[in-house]
């Protein structure tokens, strides 16, 4: 089967800003005239805006954009150059006055890859918007993905390069399920079906570490960043000359997912959805969902398919296509700022 993007899913526009100088961007999922949407945070160092109207209960039933961008929070002003490109095409919910848009976004801690006083704002945003089509998303090291790294076992000095990666799957219905995932993970990157390492903790020397038997096994230099960070890489000092870089504080990783399918839901089916497509990032990522990783999932159906599928068949389906985006992420990043890619750790 041809791997798909998240825009084979009708009614979506995908659009990137990338500044690879000083390694962040921004990435925007538009909607249109609105879809359906819900959200699973599993993550515990999330850094989100708009979310909690997202829960069932309440009750803006759409949303217009959604933003993944680096920068950490304070990429998040990145959604206001969104909400005016929005606003301008006269695209939002109907208040009367105005029509406001709903933008949804999460974060992803860049900043001490490349230049950390860099980061998206307003007009990154609006950028990323004005990039938007429903072409098949460009991949590798763009949009929030251009800072993104792996394996932050010990800090950016051994991790490899993250990215961005997508994949779509058609139902036997003819339903389309989709996910762009955006990897920027504390732990490594495995192949699911083998469970080889792809891209994660470098060990001096070269090869990867297997990051949760390293962790099991030497718990108690974790606390301590410098004795641990000299295990790993000996004469490895941070960047800057700061001596050598620790784990990664709480925050600084993620992993972050738009799965879309143009089926029929509510935003109950959707939250759920988003749920279950959260084992794609389990199946790819060792460990996940830590004290470090703001990982969060937004599931969106625009319904253009005009027909409802069961919710776990969905849910199924998109776990699986979330983890091939995650591999694919990895697959395609090139080297940013000195971190390098899997394709420069592999021989030719």
């Amino acid at each position: 089967m041809a791997r798909g993007s998240l825009t084979d899913v009708g009614g979506l526009a995908v659009g990137h800003w990338t500044d690879r100088e000083a390694a962040t961007g921004c990435t925007v999922v538009l909607c249109g005239e609105g879809a359906v949407a819900g959200v699973a945070v599993r993550g515990a160092a999330p850094g989100t805006r708009e979310t909690d109207l997202l829960d069932p209960v309440n009750a803006v039933q759409r949303v217009h954009a959604v933003l993944l961008t680096g920068g950490s929070a304070f990429g998040l002003d990145a959604a206001g150059g969104v909400m005016r490109w929005l606003e301008e095409r006269e695209l939002g919910c109907e208040v009367g006055l105005c029509r406001v848009p709903i933008v949804t976004a999460a974060v992803l801690f860049d900043l001490p890859v490349g230049r950390g006083d860099v980061r998206p704002g307003r007009d990154e945003g609006y950028a990323a918007c004005d990039a938007a089509s429903a072409a098949p998303v460009p991949e590798g090291s763009v949009g929030a993905g251009t800072g993104a790294t792996v394996g932050k076992l010990y800090g950016v000095a051994s991790a490899t390069k993250g990215g961005a990666g997508g994949d779509a799957v058609r139902l036997g219905s003819g339903v389309v399920v989709a996910a762009l995932a955006v990897v920027n993970a504390f732990g490594n990157v495995r192949e699911p079906t083998t469970g080889e390492v792809l891209a994660g903790a470098r060990r001096e020397g070269g090869g990867f570490v297997d990051m949760t038997a390293w962790l099991a096994a030497n718990d108690a230099e974790v606390a301590d960043r410098g004795r641990a960070a000299k295990a790993l890489w000996p004469e490895r000092e941070a960047p800057g000359g700061a001596g050598p870089s620790g784990p990664a504080p709480p925050g600084a990783s993620t992993t972050l997912v738009v799965v879309a399918t143009d089926a029929v839901l509510d935003k109950a089916g959707a939250t759920a959805v988003a749920g279950m497509a959260h084992d794609g990032i389990a199946r790819a990522v060792d460990p996940c969902h830590t004290q470090r990783d703001g990982d969060a999932v937004f599931a969106l159906a625009t319904g253009t398919a005009g027909r409802a599928v069961d919710v776990s068949v969905l849910g199924a389906v998109a776990a699986r296509v979330v983890a091939s985006a995650i591999v694919r992420a990895v697959r395609t990043a090139t080297a940013v700022a000195g971190v390098p890619a899997l394709r420069d750790l592999r021989s030719p």
